[in-house]
This record gives C-alpha cells, sequence and structure tokens, in this order.
C-alpha cells in the first residue's frame, strides 16, 4: 500500500489582501506551503507528493518552491482548476500508478501545521473505511440562520469543524470525484462527494492549531505559532 499526498495550493488568496497568492506569503522567512510540504516530506509513511498550482504558476513553484528547498518526494505539479474540486480531481488523475488500496491524503496548501501523528490516524482510518476526516469539535454555540431569524441550535456536542487532511483508498476517492464531475455537483469539500454516495466518513481528532490561513489576521496568528515552536526547540536544545 503506497501513501499519497495531494496538496491544492492553487487559490488566488483575495482575502489575504497582498500582491501574491497567500500559499507564497513568507512565513519565518519560507513560503506557507513550504513548510505545508515539508511536513509529508518529513513523513516516513508518504511515499509521493503530488503539488496542485494554476498552471502559470507551475515554474516558479517549481524553483522558488521545490527546487529551493530540495523536496524530493514531490513527483509532479499539477495545473489547478477553476474550482478546488476541479483542482483535486487534476491531481487524482495525475496519480496514473496508483492502486485502488493505496491511500490518498488531500490537504490543503496554507495549512502549514498539520502534526504528523495526525497523518498517521487519518492514514490507517481510512485503510479500515470508506474515508476519514480530519477534525475538532466546536467551541462555540452554532446557530442555523435564515433571512436574519436563528431557526436552529443544533447540540454542540454534535457539531465538528472539518479540517484537512481528509483521507481516502483512491479508488473510492476517484469514483466520488468522477461521478460528481459527470452530474456536475459541486461539494464544499472532498468528504462531502463521498458521504453522498453514501458511504461513511469516520472523524480523526485534529488540532486546533492546524489553521487555513486564508486572512491577514490567521497570518499573524500563524506567526506566533512560530515563534513559540522555536522558543520549546531551544528549551529543548
Amino acid at each position: 500500500m503506497k501513501v499519497i499526498a495531494l496538496i491544492p495550493a492553487a487559490g488566488m488568496g483575495k482575502r489575504m489582501g497582498a500582491g501574491i497568492n497567500k500559499q507564497y506569503l513568507l512565513l519565518d522567512g519560507k513560503p506557507i506551503v513550504a513548510h505545508t510540504i515539508s511536513i509529508f516530506e518529513s513523513a516516513p509513511f508518504v511515499d509521493a507528493i503530488y503539488l496542485i498550482t494554476p498552471e502559470a504558476e507551475i515554474p516558479y513553484c517549481r524553483e522558488q518552491v521545490v527546487e529551493k528547498y530540495g523536496f524530493t518526494k514531490v513527483r509532479r505539479i499539477v495545473p489547478g482548476g477553476a474550482e478546488r474540486q476541479h483542482s483535486v480531481l487534476n491531481g487524482l488523475r495525475a496519480v496514473a500508478d496508483a492502486g485502488d488500496d493505496d491511500v490518498v491524503l488531500i490537504h490543503d496548501g496554507v495549512r502549514p501545521f498539520i502534526p504528523v501523528q495526525v497523518l498517521e490516524r487519518a492514514v490507517a482510518a481510512a485503510t479500515v473505511h470508506d474515508g476519514a476526516l480530519v477534525a475538532v469539535p466546536a467551541k462555540d454555540t452554532v446557530k442555523v440562520v435564515m433571512d436574519g431569524i436563528v431557526r436552529e441550535t443544533p447540540a454542540r456536542e454534535n457539531i465538528w469543524l472539518a479540517q484537512t487532511p481528509q483521507a481516502f483508498r483512491y479508488g473510492v476517492i476517484r469514483a466520488a470525484h468522477e461521478i460528481a464531475a459527470a452530474e456536475g455537483f459541486l461539494g464544499t469539500d472532498d468528504a462531502m462527494l463521498v458521504e453522498r454516495l453514501e458511504k461513511e466518513v469516520h472523524v480523526v481528532l485534529g488540532d486546533y492549531r492546524n489553521i487555513k490561513i486564508t486572512t491577514p489576521e490567521d497570518l499573524i496568528l500563524a506567526e506566533a505559532f512560530m515563534k513559540e515552536a522555536g522558543k520549546g526547540q531551544k528549551a529543548k536544545g
């Protein structure tokens, strides 16, 4: 069984308000996406990485990220699509040598704080279930609002906040994506495409620090995490 990581990094980062796509913004002197790739590069159970970026950015990404930081597990940089779902399907189609029982980890390129232990748990769950969703319990009360009026207050213990990676056997997630594409269905995440086929996606406990960096406030928080991690390493040394 192989473990393959798909890392979509094709977002335009409009909410960041910067002149550069968010995945290339520097965090502790290094592009955010490079921090993310480093985690999968260093994980001994990950066999290959497929990076998905806008087609026009492939040369830049190859030179300034993959080659600059010496990532040897990146097998290919795949052109993205109009939506994230299209980008992931492009990535799945690019993995030509994957077997149906190989595990695919799909992880946002701008989530650079995913613990390796969570990756391991996701892979283990995907080998025995239809899918594995990394998520954390909601801390706040959630309201269902329609036309500006609260219509429902779901029990907080039943609300989990989805993160990535989401892990699946290749045959399951490839079929789910191909069916969604054929039917013109656009979901909000990969797990939703598997769920709509009435397959069971199991939850794997994630980490509250596994944030997605999409706004300037997220970047400030990420920099604080990096500083704290640096202090911890100095203390150990």
